[in-house]
């Protein structure tokens, strides 16, 4: 967890054996399974420990009340997240933008898509949390992966990099939020990500001319 998290969001401890890290694994999972039954106003640290199988006061010692649970386990997700987004970036550094892009997309749709339900579910309950931090956090850290490999396309000017990647990085991330608020299904999301794909490639053919 970042030094710079509401203090009050803070897990007590960071595991660091592996027993204590299938600990904290076991307590992930069972957030998310009740707070995809249950909901935030029905998630309490209780309702999670029996979930997890571990004691209230294993609970305590890593995280002080659901508002820290549940932030973690955005600040996990976030996380998992970025990491895909490196990965795919650094394997498209050097390879036309469009061709960039589409794999920008894929990726970050298919983390979402993945347990559609959780990404739903994490949507709804940063409403309650104080996560600006995080989120900013996030932003800079894909956007210096996805600013690299932009800049990295043979057929893209370097000029206004920046720019195209506020305006690629802003259409993907909205669109995706925006289809699950919205809660669209899975057709229906499969052909607005290719849509998508349309529409960054007419703009990115706007700006190369």
């Amino acid at each position: 967890m970042s030094a710079h998290s509401p203090k009050t969001l803070k897990p007590r401890k960071i595991p660091s054996q592996s027993r204590s890290r299938v600990t904290l694994d076991a307590i992930f999972e069972a957030t998310i399974q009740v707070l995809l039954k249950q909901g935030m106003a029905g998630l309490t640290t209780t309702a999670v420990a029996e979930r997890a199988g571990v004691s209230v006061g294993t609970m305590y010692q890593y995280f002080p009340n659901k508002r820290s649970l549940v932030y973690a386990l955005n600040k996990r997700f976030l996380t998992m997240l970025a990491e895909k987004v490196e990965d795919t970036c650094t394997f498209m550094e050097g390879r036309p933008v469009a061709d960039a892009a589409d794999a920008l997309i894929d990726t970050y749709w298919s983390v979402k898509t993945e347990r559609m339900e959780l990404t739903q579910a994490l949507y709804r309950s940063v409403v309650e949390l104080d996560n600006d931090t995080l989120l900013r956090e996030f932003a800079a850290r894909v956007d210096k992966a996805t600013t690299e490999m932009f800049r990295a396309a043979p057929d893209l000017s370097t000029d206004g990099i920046e720019r195209v990647n506020l305006f690629l990085t802003t259409v993907i991330y909205g669109t995706v939020r925006n289809a699950f608020e919205r809660g669209i299904g899975l057709e229906d999301i499969s052909g607005l990500k290719s849509d998508l794909k349309v529409m960054c490639r007419a703009y990115l053919a706007s700006v190369g001319k």
